[in-house]
């Protein structure tokens, strides 16, 4: 199914920064009308509320505070295009002391997050007519990392929970986009001690406008990324996609 940004209403999380920010830079360069920019500290988005003006509108929300998405709800009812975004990254091995504890703060915010906000957006995109949800996942919802473990788990329940998205939006007029992105050069590379390698972000916002165009399911948008899925591209065509 695809999805043109054009003149599109759009709803990004975590979208003071890094992905987030450049997604929304990525959208009104493609023609977006108007993106709630959905951060937990309003104050966040000055910058991009003084580019952009009345195109952008910032929004509160907090994912380990379900009361906010439902409060976003009722201020974005006019989107047609949701960009799950904003998640958590807290570095941590299987034994680690503090491993538990890690992926129940990441479970929280990136796994029931997700849940959530797919569970209060998906009637207001069908109520617009249709449009797409993307999720950001990770190539570390494929494979698990040593030092994310944790993280890496979270992103898998979210990977799995996209796939059963986007099956169940397709008949509601909703395209389902899963990005994996890699190393990307934002403070969550920093905190996982990737920045070596780390690519900048415009490769996903960019990517992200190219893929629900094409209609696409999966987007592994940089380098490490590619390799990811040109090893992964039979198993998914023939077994997710199918």
């Amino acid at each position: 199914m695809s999805v043109d940004i054009k003149d599109k209403i759009a709803l990004v999380t975590g979208a003071n920064r890094g992905i987030g920010a450049s997604i929304v830079e990525s959208f009104f360069a493609a023609g977006a009308k108007k993106i709630y920019a959905a951060v937990r500290q309003l104050d966040s988005a000055k910058e991009l509320t003084e580019k952009y003006g009345d195109k952008l509108v910032p929004v509160h929300l907090d994912l380990e505070k379900p009361e906010t998405i439902q409060e976003l709800a009722k201020t974005a009812a006019d989107v047609q295009v949701v960009v799950n975004n904003a998640g958590v990254l807290i570095p941590a091995t299987p034994l680690a002391d503090d491993a538990e504890q890690n992926l129940q703060q990441e479970l929280t915010i990136n796994t029931f997050g997700l849940l959530r906000v797919a569970k209060v957006m998906t009637p207001i995109i069908e109520s617009n007519g249709g449009g797409a949800f993307v999720q950001l996942n990770s190539v570390a919802s494929i494979k698990n990392f040593l030092g994310l473990t944790t993280y890496s788990a979270s992103k898998a329940a979210t990977y799995s929970i996209t796939q059963g998205l986007r099956e169940e939006l397709s008949d509601k007029g909703i395209a389902v986009l899963s990005v994996h992105p890699g190393p990307i050069d934002t403070n969550m590379a920093a905190t996982g001690g990737m920045t070596d390698i780390a690519e900048p972000t415009s490769v996903v916002s960019e990517g992200i406008v190219a893929a629900l165009k094409a209609g696409d399911f999966h987007l592994f948008p940089d380098s490490m990324a590619k390799d990811f899925g040109q090893a992964f591209h039979s198993y998914a065509k023939e077994i997710i996609e199918s």
